[in-house]
């Protein structure tokens, strides 16, 4: 009993944790120089506080990607490639308008495809088992 209650408050907190992060992410879409200065950066960063930011995130999101194959996490796996692939194409969508330059553009459209048909693949390795 003990042990449930534990799972739940952990549950809790994981999507407490998640949702906001998510309301970070939507503010810095919308309001970016606002989020940038609550996050403790000046409102048009002048150096590569930004490129060390993304840079970051996306360490972390490697590392998470990693830890789930070698634990046979087949869902969360799943998961985050399905969330890939629209984070691919809005990756392409946002090099189009920003460059338009086509290897730019097709490399985001690529990845996009490549973690759909991951996607897909790990969805199917869950019934495979651990």
């Amino acid at each position: 009993m003990q042990w449930l209650a534990r799972d739940k408050a952990i549950l809790a907190l994981a999507v407490l944790g998640g949702a906001l992060l998510s309301f970070i992410g939507v503010r810095y879409l919308l309001v970016p120089e606002a989020a940038a200065k609550s996050f403790g950066l000046p409102g048009r960063p002048a150096g590569h506080e930004l490129y060390s930011i993304v840079g970051l995130r996306n360490l972390w999101l490697g590392a998470l990607a990693i830890g789930l194959a070698v634990l046979r996490q087949w869902h969360g796996l799943a998961l985050w490639f399905g969330i890939g692939v629209v984070v691919c194409f809005s990756d392409a969508l946002i090099a189009a308008k920003a460059t338009g330059k086509v290897p730019q553009i097709a490399f985001h459209l690529g990845c996009g495809v490549l973690c759909a048909l991951l996607a897909g693949a790990c969805w199917r390795g869950r019934e495979r088992g651990p």
